[in-house]
């Protein structure tokens, strides 16, 4: 009984710590595409402001970078990119990027068409319902949203690519390497 105890705590312990790691993941990356976001509204309402119209809907931005958060989590656990085979590192997270890009457009499909469905609408009337955009605005934001995810892919792989931690004390350390000399010695120190 002591035995299975310790496992049970053990176990309690490591999904503990599973947890705080995914919201903490979870996190960063709402906070991340908030930003972009609330950047994007920003300059749109500029952009519409000399037009005369004027609104920055930033709880739109929020709750969409929550729900997109939560899809690249998904994406991520689904092992999206993982059994890619790239020459290097750009030409992977390039993939990667992509595949998350149609990961998200996917799951915000089926968001929205569960919304339809708990509202008691059929797939018909859901589609129909949506507001009618331009191609060239669609393909606009389809740039908008990889521009944004590659750079949080590329922190994302580059830190694995270096190790644990590495990519983090590089950036909280007060004497930075500034040339890839100096990069390497300093991995080489550490690991």
């Amino acid at each position: 009984l002591a035995n299975g105890g310790e496992l049970n705590m053990a176990d309690r312990q490591q999904r503990k710590q599973r947890v705080e790691k995914e919201l903490h993941e979870y996190a960063i990356a709402s906070a991340y595409l908030f930003f972009c976001f609330t950047a994007i509204l920003f300059y749109k309402s500029a952009v519409l402001g000399a037009a005369g119209f004027s609104a920055v809907p930033l709880g739109f931005a929020a709750a969409k970078a929550l729900i997109l958060g939560k899809f690249l989590l998904i994406g991520e656990a689904a092992g999206v990119g993982t059994r890619l085979k790239s020459r290097n590192l750009l030409q992977y997270t390039l993939r990667k990027t992509v595949l998350l890009f149609v990961v998200l457009i996917a799951l915000t499909v089926v968001e929205e068409l569960l919304v339809g469905w708990y509202h008691g609408h059929s797939v018909a009337v859901t589609i129909d319902e949506r507001p009618r955009h331009s191609v060239m605005e669609i393909m606009a934001t389809s740039l908008l949203m990889l521009l944004v995810l590659l750079p949080y892919v590329a922190v994302k792989e580059l830190s694995r690519a270096l190790g644990p931690g590495v990519l983090r004390k590089l950036f909280r350390s007060p004497s930075a390497p500034r040339t890839g000399s100096e990069l390497e010695v300093k991995t080489d120190k550490n690991g």
